[in-house]
């Protein structure tokens, strides 16, 4: 008889290949680790392979021709979410609310001027509204917190989530006035900022742990969100890179200045709508995802901000912010 596997036993190999242990996948799938077990070895049994190699190793490892079936699976549950994604979306109405992550790198103003058009257009609609920085907005969106995540930096490959890039935004290294960055009045290198205090957002959703993104200096104060982080460095404490949309203002009335360190690396990086791909939006997410891309893709350049502000050309493109 030809092997029938069920999506359940492709689900629970992929988590199994995903995670590196049947604890972790057990976790991850809140089974017992005996029925995660009995169900890889029912898969090995109709499909008449080993998966993984499991003597003489702390975790499973994948045989060779559990990496050719791996491809395989993938591609079948990845089909079957859309195929229920599309089912889900003809018969879905509109929804009663949504929930939305979104980064601090969309500006405010962008914003508060498209949420204020949500409202007109879908007053029954209630909102959930998750402002992070970092991993968060993934995270959110993984775990079924947010249905519609706004932001930049995909910081780990997920075939569970669809993103679509609606906008791009960038970092400035800036101080106070009076911080003695600043008051150096020149190019900085690597050597002025090194023993200065650089203040850096700490990932809360643990997704880029043991990963800094354009820190460059000796000491750190490690703070949990960007508003945090613009006041400490308002207040002259440190200094470090800031959302455009956060500093830009404060620049122009120069109540910040923006270092000019070629070694801290800026550019326009792309902001994305992510979301699952078994959660397709309804009409009002699809709404807003359709207003932000509409607004996002009509900011200023980094190259046209920086002319606004009067500072040079960038150099270089980030991975992501920090």
């Amino acid at each position: 008889m030809d092997a029938n596997p069920t999506l359940d036993q492709l689900q629970v190999f992929l988590a199994v290949a995903e995670t590196g242990s049947f604890s972790a996948a057990s976790r991850a799938l809140n089974r017992a680790q005996s029925v995660v077990s009995y169900t890889i070895g029912n898969l090995e049994a109709q499909l008449e392979m080993t998966l993984f190699e499991r003597s003489g190793a702390r975790q499973p490892k994948l045989t060779e021709a559990g990496k050719a079936m791996l491809t395989d699976a993938r591609r079948i549950v990845a089909d079957l979410q859309v195929m229920r994604a599309r089912a889900k979306s003809i018969k879905q109405g509109l929804e009663a609310e949504i929930s939305l992550a979104i980064s601090v790198m969309v500006p405010t103003e962008a914003l508060v001027t498209e949420l204020r058009k949500f409202r007109e257009n879908f007053p029954s609609v209630a909102l959930n509204l998750n402002v992070g920085e970092l991993g968060m907005v993934m995270d959110m969106v993984i775990n079924g917190r947010a249905d519609i995540g706004l932001g930049g930096a995909l910081l780990k490959q997920d075939d569970t989530l669809i993103a679509e890039k609606i906008g791009y935004s960038f970092m400035i290294p800036v101080a106070a006035p009076d911080h003695p960055l600043a008051r150096l009045d020149r190019p900085l290198t690597l050597a002025d900022v090194r023993e200065e205090v650089q203040m850096v957002v700490t990932d809360q959703s643990g997704i880029t742990k043991g990963r800094d993104f354009n820190v460059l200096s000796y000491k750190t104060w490690r703070v949990s969100d960007i508003a945090t982080k613009y006041q400490l460095i308002r207040g002259g404490l440190g200094w470090g890179g800031l959302p455009a949309s956060v500093a830009g203002r404060d620049i122009m009335e120069r109540k910040l200045v923006a270092l000019k360190l070629d070694a801290y690396e800026q550019g326009e990086y792309p902001l994305y709508a992510i979301r699952r791909t078994s959660n397709p939006p309804g009409p009002a997410g699809q709404w807003l995802i359709e207003a932000f891309q509409r607004r996002l893709s009509a900011c200023p350049s980094h190259g046209e901000f920086q002319e606004m502000l009067g500072l040079e050309a960038p150099h270089g493109m980030p991975a992501a912010a920090e």
